[in-house]
């Protein structure tokens, strides 16, 4: 065999790695920037919408992008911001606390409606409060069948009328959430001893459920 081939052979593997070494820095690069970049990109969508739907409603005179050479982005945001700043603190008092109660007994007597209305009411109380349990631990339960595993949420305690029905007071309400849009997903009561918890945060919990198990909090190495 001819000595000539060696050359060869080192010119092919000198070029799988070059294009290697590229592919590698390109998904670096792509790592770095695409974060960041989807971030400010959906933050600009979500301002421009709240912009085009707000802005038409302020009038002219008092419109400050009637008496500037340029529009003003976000100003659609800070008058919602400001209009639920105002709004909330209004509420605070006895009138405002009147006209909710009237609000809120006009909707619960809207058949059907009644029943949508109460259920976002009590989610968005219990999300916003600021002594809100939803939520309270991340753990793995066996879902959806035995020997699957999934990452799921200990929301609240397990109503009452259910523990009773059921005759056992060792259950705990869990929240299994789909993956990539953990808003979905199975409520479902679980036996405390079929259901293990994970010491991480409910945030890292819901990264790992979004990113598809590709974000993780890795352990951190002891000395």
């Amino acid at each position: 065999m001819s000595d000539s081939s060696v050359p060869e052979i080192s010119k092919e593997t000198g070029k799988k790695t070059l294009v290697m070494r590229l592919r590698n820095y390109f998904l670096t690069g792509l790592l770095v920037t695409a974060p960041p970049a989807l971030t400010v990109y959906l933050a600009v969508l979500f301002v421009n919408f709240i912009d085009s739907k707000v802005r038409h409603l302020i009038p002219e005179e008092y419109n400050p992008e009637q008496y500037l050479p340029f529009a003003i982005p976000g100003l659609g945001v800070i008058v919602v911001i400001v209009f639920l700043i105002l709004l909330g603190a209004f509420t605070t008092g006895y009138l405002g606390r009147l006209l909710v109660r009237i609000w809120e007994h006009m909707w619960e007597k809207i058949p059907f409606v009644s029943g949508v209305y109460s259920t976002f009411k009590q989610l968005f109380e219990t999300v916003f409060s600021q002594k809100s349990n939803a939520f309270r631990q991340v753990v793995m339960v066996e879902f959806p069948r035995k020997d699957a595993w999934t990452v799921a949420f200990v929301t609240s305690d397990v109503p009452y009328m259910l523990s009773n029905a059921l005759k056992d007071d060792d259950l705990v309400s869990v929240y299994v959430p789909t993956t990539p849009n953990p808003t979905s997903g199975y409520w479902s009561l679980y036996h405390k001893k079929d259901v293990i918890p994970l010491d991480i945060s409910v945030e890292d919990g819901l990264k790992m459920v979004i990113s598809l198990g590709i974000v993780s909090k890795r352990k951190e190495a002891k000395d």
